[in-house]
C-alpha cells in the first residue's frame, strides 16, 4: 500500500523525532485533558441532536394521532400503533376511492 511505503521511509529518516514521523496532515498532539474535553463536548452535542430528533419525531406522531379517527378519544396510541393504524387507514381510504 502507498501509505505503508511512506511510513517506512519516514521511519528511516535520521534526525526526525519519532512522534513527528507518526503524525500526518494537520493533526496536533493533544493532551489527555484536551481529549477528554473534546470527547465530552462531542457527546453533549450528540445527545442534544438526539434529543431534538426525538422531540421532532414525537411532535410529528402527535400531529398524526390528531388526524386519525380513534375510539375512545382518551386512549393514546403508542408509536408503533400510530404508524400501523395510519398505514391501515390510508389503505382503507384508497380502497374506498378505488371502489367508488
Amino acid at each position: 500500500m502507498p501509505g505503508e511505503a511512506a511510513k517506512s521511509v519516514a521511519a528511516d529518516l535520521p534526525g526526525v523525532p519519532r512522534e513527528r514521523r507518526r503524525r500526518r496532515g494537520r493533526a496536533r498532539a493533544r493532551t489527555e485533558a484536551l481529549l477528554h474535553t473534546l470527547k465530552r463536548s462531542r457527546r453533549v452535542k450528540a445527545n442534544d441532536r438526539e434529543r431534538n430528533r426525538m422531540h421532532h419525531l414525537n411532535a410529528a406522531l402527535d400531529e398524526l394521532r390528531s388526524v386519525l379517527p380513534t375510539f375512545p378519544d382518551d386512549t393514546k396510541l403508542t408509536k408503533i400503533e400510530t404508524l400501523r393504524f395510519a398505514y391501515n387507514y390510508i389503505w382503507a381510504l384508497s380502497e374506498t376511492l378505488r371502489l367508488a
